[in-house]
């Protein structure tokens, strides 16, 4: 039986995170959360993780480690992370089913939380 995960990301993704703790001494994977800004209100941010928080939900893909923080698993259960390169940006992507709107330039979003019963229930026992 497989381990519930808050998230999940992409072939393409799980690369680029691989490449990022590579290039960087000490690092052990990316966190993702959520900030308040923007223009629809929210944004989702990735930092550099060093050191394992166990408040964190730990996603694993093929080597790579991504961290989701404890306030934004409500707002990316479900969420699958991607990396995208192209003629005009290069970066991660979330496609997330909590997300109701963004902004024009698609940096800025607007998201609801998921029911927390399901990522309780997801999550199992304690």
């Amino acid at each position: 039986m497989s381990r519930f995960q808050v998230m999940s990301m992409t072939d393409a993704a799980a690369g680029r995170v691989r490449d990022i703790v590579a290039a960087r001494d000490g690092a052990k994977g990316v966190r993702v959360g959520i900030k308040k800004g923007g223009c629809a209100g929210m944004e989702y941010t990735v930092d550099l993780v060093t050191e394992a928080d166990p408040k964190d939900d730990h996603v694993e893909y093929e080597g790579a480690h991504v961290y989701v923080a404890p306030e934004a698993a409500l707002f990316l259960l479900g969420t699958q992370l991607d990396f995208e390169v192209t003629k005009l940006r290069t970066g991660f992507t979330f496609n997330n089913p909590n997300q109701t709107s963004a902004c024009g330039c698609g940096e800025s979003i607007e998201l609801k939380p998921a029911d927390l019963k399901a990522l309780a229930e997801a999550r199992g026992p304690a």
